[in-house]
């Protein structure tokens, strides 16, 4: 046998073995069997629960707490009865308003999934979903940004300091540009 076709029959073999086709998975493998392809199940129940998901990383990052944690740190935050009831209501607005986006954006993203599994997508159409999607993911994002702008507010410059450190974020910069954030009465 020629040495050419020896050097290309093992380098098929070698091409075709199981360890060289399984480097050629996909990081996608499995998710084909997902109900809506581009979310997890978990990101599904997230967004109907009206989680955050990393939507107010702008915010929570810069030093402008959060209204979940900010309830579940209340007591080490000296919360007063009235920031803690005011806290509660900026919450369950945001979640509510959460929840109703979620629901928008989880069937949206479940229309797009149906056209391409019925190929009854085109370029129209397609444009359309994703637009659909960018103005309720658009709209999810402020909601939780707009609860911790809100809630910042309510909150003194020493609890915000406190937040910062009890969350983690030793090196954060709880004074956000000179925005001076103290109690009051809104």
């Amino acid at each position: 046998m020629n040495n050419n076709v020896i050097t290309v029959s093992v380098l098929l073999l070698a091409l075709t073995s199981p360890a060289a086709l399984a480097a050629e998975k996909s990081d996608y493998a499995g998710q084909e069997q997902r109900a809506i392809k581009a979310l997890s199940e978990t990101e599904v129940a997230d967004l109907l629960d009206g989680k955050g998901m990393g939507y107010a990383k702008a915010a929570e990052l810069n030093g402008y707490p959060g209204p979940a944690h900010v309830l579940e740190l209340g007591d080490k935050l000296d919360l007063t009865p009235s920031q803690r009831e005011r806290t509660q209501a900026i919450f369950d607005r945001m979640q509510a308003s959460a929840q109703a986006l979620g629901a928008e954006l989880v069937a949206a993203e479940r229309a797009l999934d149906r056209a391409f599994r019925d190929r009854s997508v085109d370029e129209s159409t397609l444009s359309e979903r994703v637009a659909d999607i960018a103005r309720i993911e658009s709209r999810l994002r402020a909601v939780h940004l707009k609860a911790h702008l809100e809630l910042t507010g309510l909150l003194d410059e020493h609890q915000v300091a406190r937040y910062s450190v009890l969350r983690g974020y030793v090196g954060g910069n709880p004074h956000r540009g000179g925005h001076g954030h103290h109690q009051s009465g809104h």
